[in-house]
């Protein structure tokens, strides 16, 4: 499941670098969504377009150095897995979230409650993206 000469990698490790990449993404999203909020940006279409900044930086980073990448799956195949998962859990679980608890918590609240609740479910979905697997 690993090039030629790619070090495998232990799962800790993974999680590791995955984390480091999320934070830096993390930071990617927020920054993007406070400027679009500043700009005007109604607050549902500045978190899905923060969305699409920070899940470019995270393919990028998570497919060369956090997870090996199978060579069976193509870059184009990889990138749709990642991005059609990405959308479904890290974008629909922070929408959902700013959708229903922004009233009550506000928009900052909402979008980092829903953004940790899409970190787990985002590993799991990164890994089967870019290694063709879930778990072991």
């Amino acid at each position: 499941m690993s090039d030629a000469g790619q070090t495998q990698r232990s799962t800790g490790s993974k999680i590791v670098r995955f984390a480091l990449v999320g934070l830096a993404n993390t930071c990617i999203d927020l920054a993007a969504f406070f400027l679009l909020l500043k700009l005007a940006m109604p607050p549902l279409a500045a978190n899905v377009a923060a969305w699409l900044v920070a899940v470019l930086f995270s393919f990028v980073a998570n497919r060369f150095w956090s997870f090996e990448r199978d060579p069976d799956i193509r870059l184009h195949h990889s990138f749709l897995r990642f991005v059609s998962l990405g959308a479904l859990i890290s974008l629909g679980v922070s929408s959902l979230s700013i959708a229903v608890l922004a009233g009550a918590l506000g928009v900052w609240p909402a979008k980092i409650g829903g953004l940790i609740v899409a970190a787990v479910l985002n590993f799991l979905s990164a890994r089967w993206s870019i290694e063709g697997r879930l778990l072991k």
